[in-house]
């Protein structure tokens, strides 16, 4: 591994119907302990937001995949996407939601195969962006 790579260990665990990829320490967690307390770990309130999203594959910049969002918070979102991402991929979004463009980066925090569904925890916000998406996510909420 080079300067500055991290590894992710990942696993799949069976929860509410579906298998989710998530990180060994998530999963062994939610094993472990209460499961409801595992539930409501977010800080974060989700809403319910539909609304285009673009990865911006650093690899191939000039393709961009395109997905979209089924809820939102200032910390991440959820995203229904056909393409396979591995939890602790970092990727970097393009989004427009209320009039409001961003540009974020975030790390896949769980993958729902069955669901073509992912977790993205945003990574690396500046305040700034964090209060604007907060603002965003509050006019959802009305």
């Amino acid at each position: 591994m080079g300067v500055g790579s991290s590894v992710v260990f990942a696993r799949s665990v069976e929860r509410g119907g579906y298998r989710v990829r998530m990180t060994t320490k998530a999963a062994d967690d939610m094993e472990n302990g209460d499961p409801a307390a595992y539930a409501n770990r977010r800080a974060d309130e989700r809403v319910a937001a539909r609304f285009e999203v673009r990865f911006n594959q650093t690899q191939d910049a000039a393709r961009a995949l395109r997905a979209y969002s089924i809820n939102l918070s200032a910390g991440g979102l959820c995203l229904l996407t056909r393409k396979s991402y591995d939890v602790g991929a970092h990727v970097r979004l393009s989004m427009v939601i209320e009039g409001e463009e961003f540009h974020l980066t975030g790390v896949i925090a769980w993958v729902r195969d069955e669901a073509e569904a992912i977790g993205v925890r945003f990574t690396d916000m500046s305040d700034e962006d964090r209060a604007r998406l907060q603002r965003v996510v509050d006019s959802f909420k009305r």
